[in-house]
């Protein structure tokens, strides 16, 4: 049996497909490459390994896919092992915010112990970065945490940032309340999809107080909103980071506690912490106290 074959094969099976396969396949193939060797492999073995439209393992491809499995899934792991424990790369996943403003100084300090360290970034929301880990295709994730992660996923909280209204600077707001008293509120909302822990929080804190006010601009970053307040397009939805100024344009409305519940930015990951992992673990607990 073809070795190179199987390893094609597994991660079609483990990506869901040829198109998905190509994009993660560690090295340069094609997609018609791909096709054929797999259709080899199941040519050698005589059975069908998985159905095409829509994808689906067959029963043969499903028994050796678990067969193969523990071999090529840890072979990072046994790399490691080799190279004396001391590993060269670290999948992160964070959003944009985060990536931009607090990991650059971070990664200089993780630099003085790792110098050789390899780190590939990827910015998502928190339900793209967790279902990014369930898939193993990250090794850390820094985003908003609710109490409960999926099965398989750790979590351990940084960080509680209170909710906060952003409005132009040039308008006449002085606190949220006053918007409370108006029925119904004409300024358009903006922030982020509906299914984010903020907006959540920014709901069920508007439902104890009984007001309707439901999104206009619906954004994907918290970048955009600073933007889009300054620029008098509305007012928006963020947190407030401790010791970081409100952005050029923008003036914060605090939203107090306990009508508006804050939210928590942690870390999340998957199995057993490493040493590199819990290094960054480490350096991540050091700078939220500091923060704080």
């Amino acid at each position: 049996m073809n070795i190179h074959h199987l390893e094609l094969f597994y991660y079609v099976a483990r990506y869901g497909g040829i198109t998905e396969a190509v994009r993660n396949i560690p090295y340069g193939i094609q997609q018609p490459a791909v096709s054929g060797q797999v259709a080899q492999l199941e040519a050698y073995l005589g059975v069908n390994l998985f159905q095409r439209r829509p994808f689906a393992l067959t029963p043969a491809g499903e028994k050796l896919y678990h067969f193969i499995h523990p071999f090529f899934a840890n072979l990072d792991g046994i790399a490691n092992e080799l190279q004396g424990g001391q590993a060269r790369q670290i999948r992160i996943g964070a959003s944009t915010l985060v990536l931009r403003d607090y990991f650059p100084e971070f990664f200089h300090s993780i630099r003085k112990k790792y110098p050789v360290l390899k780190m590939a970034l990827r910015e998502g929301y928190q339900a793209e970065l967790e279902s990014l880990l369930q898939k193993e295709e990250l090794d850390l994730a820094v985003t908003l945490i609710e109490k409960k992660s999926a099965p398989g996923i750790h979590s351990a909280p940084l960080l509680e940032l209170p909710l906060t209204l952003l409005v132009e600077k040039t308008s006449n707001l002085t606190a949220a309340d006053q918007l409370w008293k108006r029925d119904p509120i004409g300024e358009p909302l903006i922030c982020l999809p509906e299914a984010e822990t903020i907006c959540k929080h920014f709901q069920h804190g508007l439902n104890r107080l009984g007001i309707d006010w439901f999104p206009s601009i619906e954004v994907s970053s918290i970048d955009l909103i600073e933007t889009y307040v300054a620029n008098g397009l509305g007012i928006g939805l963020s947190v407030l980071v401790p010791k970081t100024p409100a952005p050029s344009g923008v003036r914060a409305l605090p939203l107090p506690k306990p009508d508006f519940a804050p939210v928590t930015v942690g870390a999340l990951w998957r199995g057993k912490s490493s040493v590199l992992l819990q290094a960054f673990l480490d350096e991540l607990q050091l700078r939220a106290k500091r923060l704080l």
